[in-house]
């Protein structure tokens, strides 16, 4: 990390009074925000344990993560959409020593029993001590069968992506970046604070947005960027759906300071990414996992190639062995917390294919795999974003392991609500048909469930936005759909 604060050493003697980060409570100048980690991590500086982060996205954040790195410190970014069972969690597990928080967010750390720090009452530096090596970061999972997993990144992996990630997408200090995705989700914390600090780029955290995505709401983004109008920024695939979908109400287009959009958690839907590059949303697919450090490969600028997650960022090795993606190089993480030193190449568990150009395509999750009665081999998340192409689903996953056909459930989006109220079972039936009319027979599910996202949510069908494919076999189990027509 000592790059990093060269960097920013350089920006701040170059132009200190230049904006470097904004939220909804005010503007932080360069020079302002390297005294500020200065002093804060000077006080952090014999702390003894990991460090814990919990704040909401904004300025308050940046200088807290970016004190933990110049103190070389261990840090754990605490999600405030998580569970105060789960947060308890992650503190014991972590060996979290010292929770740095907000007014707004200290009273979910009530609960923890360990020391809370208030971000903003540390003084910025007076002199200038220099970093210290030994900065790294746990990244906890929600978990679909259980407890969050710590993910544990301490070998210098997310300098190494930051840089790798810089060069993919063509960021420069010009670039204006607007984060509306949690801060906690390892992809947004490089994306929107240390590329920007690397380049002396400008971010602004929505912070409101940030929030309600936290919550599964993602209403309102079209204006967030109307508003802002960045440059580049990173989304989740309901959040473009929704963008899409609001552009369209409205017909509007999305701003023309867009260069790079890069969408990341779940492959995007052919038929979601078309409609959003005719309404200026330069969408730009890509794939990763939190043991890779979020990012493995990537559609660069001028290179997209649709239907594919790009090409693997420059330094890793990315191999197909037996059907499954193989990984290796400097973002391969330590290891899970608790547990013995990660098994290199990582084996990733998803299914792939490499083309003669090296354009990676991803096929589905080996272990989620569906076989059914008759033999038919099926990954669901191929009929998946088949279905999720139409605006009118929000969240689906498909069942069907050890039976006759396929099952799916589905989560209408906002506005397709009273569409669905009005709809019979067959007309779903036949927006199901439509949705997967690339697919063959056997592969187009027969029978369906409609269920609200509350729902969804309290029955546990979802973790971090994608489907808990256990809870869901569960779930369709309990409620029988009817059976097709022979």
């Amino acid at each position: 990390m000592r790059e990093l604060f060269d960097a920013m050493s350089r920006h701040a003697s170059e132009a200190g009074g230049k904006a470097a980060v904004s939220d909804s409570e005010g503007t932080i100048q360069r020079s302002e925000l390297l005294a500020k980690v200065i002093g804060l991590a000077a006080d952090i500086k014999s702390q003894s344990g990991t460090i814990g982060i919990l704040a909401p996205n904004g300025i308050d954040w940046v200088i807290a993560q970016l004190a933990c790195a110049y103190a070389g410190k261990i840090a754990v970014p605490l999600p405030t959409f998580f569970s105060l069972a789960q947060l308890g969690h992650v503190v014991r597990s972590a060996s979290v020593g010292l929770i740095l928080t907000t007014d707004q967010t200290k009273p979910l750390t009530l609960q923890s029993g360990v020391k809370t720090g208030r971000i903003g009452d540390h003084a910025a530096a007076v002199d200038s001590p220099d970093p210290v090596d030994g900065f790294g970061q746990i990244i906890y999972t929600s978990g679909s069968t259980g407890q969050p997993k710590g993910v544990r990144h301490e070998s210098g992996q997310i300098a190494w992506s930051a840089a790798a990630l810089a060069a993919a997408t063509g960021a420069t200090a010009e670039d204006t970046y607007l984060s509306v995705l949690p801060l906690p989700l390892l992809l947004e914390t490089i994306c929107s604070i240390f590329i920007p600090a690397m380049l002396g780029a400008y971010v602004h955290f929505d912070t409101t947005l940030a929030e309600q995505v936290g919550r599964g709401d993602a209403k309102g983004i079209s204006k967030a960027f109307d508003l802002k109008q960045p440059t580049t920024s990173v989304v989740v695939p309901q959040l473009l759906k929704q963008w899409v979908g609001e552009l369209q109400v409205a017909g509007s287009r999305a701003p023309a300071s867009l260069r790079f959009l890069a969408v990341g958690g779940a492959s995007v839907p052919r038929q979601v990414a078309d409609k959003a590059w005719n309404l200026g949303i330069p969408v730009h697919g890509g794939y990763g996992l939190s043991e890779c450090c979020s990012v493995v490969a990537l559609n660069r600028p001028g290179e997209r190639r649709a239907d594919t997650v790009g090409r693997p960022l420059n330094g890793l090795d990315v191999s197909i062995d037996d059907g499954e993606i193989v990984v290796d190089g400097p973002s391969i993480t330590d290891g899970y917390l608790g547990q013995g030193p990660a098994q290199r190449p990582w084996r990733t568990g998803d299914l792939g294919a490499i083309d003669q150009n090296g354009f990676l395509t991803i096929h589905g999750r080996k272990d989620s795999l569906i076989v059914t009665s008759f033999g038919r081999n099926i990954s669901p998340e191929w009929i998946e974003t088949m279905l999720l192409g139409d605006l009118r689903i929000a969240f689906c996953a498909v069942v069907g392991h050890g039976e006759p056909h396929l099952t799916a459930v589905i989560v209408p989006s906002g506005p397709a609500v009273s569409w669905f109220a009005n709809a019979s079972y067959q007309d779903v039936l036949g927006l199901i048909s439509d949705c997967c009319s690339g697919a063959p027979e056997y592969a187009v599910p027969r029978a369906c469930i409609v269920t609200s996202l509350q729902e969804a949510a309290n029955k546990q069908l979802l973790t971090n936005g994608r489907p808990a494919r256990t809870q869901i076999e569960k779930f369709v189990a309990a409620r029988k759909p009817p059976a097709p027509a022979i």
